[in-house]
């Protein structure tokens, strides 16, 4: 071949491969992905509505729009408590929900929301990311079909309304109360009546009468949600959702189909919403607290020593039915375990102490 025409030929072809690349990158950048959400809060209910709309939005667009995430408050599509079976057969993609309400399913699910006498959500965070919940988490949720990780905290929540004083766990017998998960069980172990209801449900059955007490999250949900208007006692500390996490469970197949890429981008994605959502609630519920007193004289009680020790006998109880049944629900609860002893003990030196002299000396 003469030195010119060689040069033409591998012109043409340095052009032609130009071409194609130029070709390529558009086409792959414009395979979408279709991600249907499905949750179990009401549209713009503040926090933790608000929340999943904002991750849904969060995810589309840090995908630059590839992937397309429709999102749907409870009842728009599947109702408060069906997220998880939508997801896991497969006609939803991912739920934003907490997972101790499958504890119907399977007892250890309770452990990746909040448990009583569980975990703060710096421990909760410890033992996710660092010490092993993580693996149990995907183990449980495997076996489910599903793939889980977790997108928002509530934090420490109230005990609860009522619409009596409770001087005595004696007061709890009978008493018709909605609190889910292991609390609820606990609950049940001291007489009362545990009942599960979605969020929407929850106001229209404690003006009825349907239920004499609720738990739900703390004074800025608790405001929104008008529960002043049936009850005025307004119980602390939780024992039953010390650190409750929501959970972005994704259907399992749907989630391994994913390139690791858009893996990362949606785990990113939902580690900045876990972080948002606790923040939001530390910055609104003491302002809301005070509203609920000034406003509406709503009486704040602390639960006494002995109501506690109650709780804690029931816990203990009811620790030991889970841990009975099967050995992923004993492994779960060691490991949790292992990791209230270890974090909790370091918490109480530290942030534990800190908070004690600091609010002392400023009299908080």
């Amino acid at each position: 071949m003469k030195r010119r025409d060689f040069i033409k030929t591998a012109g043409a072809v340095a052009v032609g491969g130009a071409a194609a690349t130029t070709l390529a990158a558009p086409a792959l950048a414009q395979k979408r992905i279709e991600m249907v959400m499905v949750s179990s809060w009401g549209r713009d209910f503040p926090g933790l509505g608000t929340g999943a709309q904002r991750l849904a939005k969060k995810i589309t667009d840090t995908s630059d729009g590839r992937i397309q995430v429709q999102y749907f408050a409870a009842g728009e599509r599947v109702g408060a408590f069906d997220v998880f079976d939508e997801v896991a057969s497969g006609n939803s993609q991912a739920y934003h929900s907490a997972d101790y309400y499958w504890k119907g399913k399977h007892p250890a699910f309770a452990y990746f929301t909040s448990v009583p006498f569980g975990l703060t959500e710096n421990e909760m965070a410890s033992w996710i990311n660092w010490m092993g919940g993580q693996q149990l988490w995907d183990e449980l949720s495997g076996e489910y079909g599903i793939k889980s990780i977790a997108a928002g905290n509530t934090g420490v929540q109230m005990g609860g309304w009522f619409n009596k004083e409770i001087n005595s766990a004696d007061d709890l017998k009978g008493l018709k109360m909605r609190i889910p998960g292991l609390g609820g069980d606990v609950m049940a172990k001291l007489g009362a009546s545990p009942v599960s209801l979605p969020g929407g449900q929850i106001y229209e059955n404690l003006v009825s009468g349907a239920i004499e007490a609720t738990e739900w999250v703390g004074p800025w949900n608790d405001y929104a949600m008008k529960f002043y208007e049936a009850a005025k006692y307004y119980y602390f500390p939780g024992m039953h959702e010390p650190g409750g996490y929501n959970a972005f469970g994704f259907n399992k197949s749907w989630w391994e189909s994913l390139s690791r890429t858009d893996q990362m981008i949606i785990e990113a994605c939902g580690a900045q919403a876990n972080d948002l959502a606790m923040s939001e609630y530390n910055a609104n519920n003491g302002a809301f607290l005070q509203k609920l007193v000034n406003e509406h004289g709503v009486v704040v009680k602390e639960f006494n020593d002995d109501v506690y020790d109650a709780f804690g006998k029931g816990a203990e109880e009811v620790f030991a039915e889970t841990v009975a049944h099967s050995d992923l629900a004993r492994r779960v609860h060691e490991s949790f375990v292992a990791a209230r002893t270890a974090v909790g003990g370091w918490m109480k030196l530290s942030e534990g102490g800190y908070y004690a002299q600091r609010n002392r000396v400023l009299g908080l």
